[in-house]
């Protein structure tokens, strides 16, 4: 009987190790858009009331949004977090694909010119040392 549990313990030891070993950490994605001054507003507009809203059908989980602004040019920033890079991809496909968003774009551009300039897109993976 004690074999039994001995044995039984280190299977259940083993699976949670294993377990721990499998998860992985999450991946942030940074989110750098050029937008023009004569049209940000605009821009403002479409990603609060359209992408953010299509964003979420893709469980994007974004946690913070910024604009920054130099002598040279406007940028809107934002932070997202995910699971991991599988994910990451698969949602951004959804969301690149789907017919609301694409139909939206194409209106804005229609009405008001480009709102959006060059796009950074970097993928962050925090250390082991980074602050929590």
């Amino acid at each position: 009987m004690k074999l039994f549990l001995l044995t039984s313990l280190l299977v259940a030891t083993s699976i949670v190790k294993s377990q721990n070993v499998t998860q992985t950490t999450p991946v942030y994605q940074l989110r750098i858009y050029e937008i023009f001054e004569n049209n940000k507003n605009h821009f403002h507009e479409r990603f609060r009331d359209n992408a953010m809203r299509i964003m979420k059908k893709y469980n994007f989980k974004i946690t913070s949004i910024w604009e920054s602004k130099s002598d040279k040019k406007t940028e809107f920033v934002y932070f997202l977090e995910w699971p991991d890079e599988k994910t990451m991809k698969q949602a951004w496909e959804g969301f690149k694909s789907d017919k609301e968003w694409i139909e939206i774009k194409k209106q804005f551009t229609a009405k008001y010119g480009d709102v959006v300039g060059n796009v950074e897109d970097r993928v962050l993976t925090k250390v082991d040392y980074s602050p929590n």
